[in-house]
């Protein structure tokens, strides 16, 4: 049987698959922001100010091309943190994605024929 915890499907044999999901379901761009947030918090100091404005006008400014659905308070605090930007200026806005994630796409996924015909050929080898 495959693994049904949501983080295992953040590692590199599961991300594939759940992001082909989130694809088809027309939500990748939550998996790309979290992703996106793991690779700002390894970026070296002098490049924070441009990579978070990458990151920001991409995901969660108001007319980001893939905005991502945040409360207001969220996005204003992370607005907030781009004046300033380190590395855990987006911790909140990554964790609510995560949450979304984790409580709505991905007890969808587990329900999707692509994840019940894997689950189930591993399940017989």
């Amino acid at each position: 049987m495959l693994t049904t915890t949501f983080s295992s499907f953040l590692l590199p044999d599961g991300l594939c698959l759940f992001r082909a999901f989130l694809v088809s379901e027309f939500s990748e761009e939550n998996i790309a922001f979290y992703l996106a947030c793991e690779e700002y918090r390894e970026t070296k100091p002098s490049k924070l100010a441009i990579k978070a404005k990458k990151i920001y006008d991409e995901f969660i400014g108001s007319d980001a091309p893939r905005e991502v659905n945040l409360d207001h308070v969220t996005k204003a605090i992370t607005k907030e943190n781009m004046e300033q930007p380190s590395q855990s200026c987006f911790n909140l806005a990554q964790a609510k994605i995560y949450n979304l994630m984790e409580k709505d796409c991905y007890p969808r996924f587990l329900k999707s024929s692509t994840y019940l015909e894997l689950n189930r050929k591993a399940k017989t080898g």
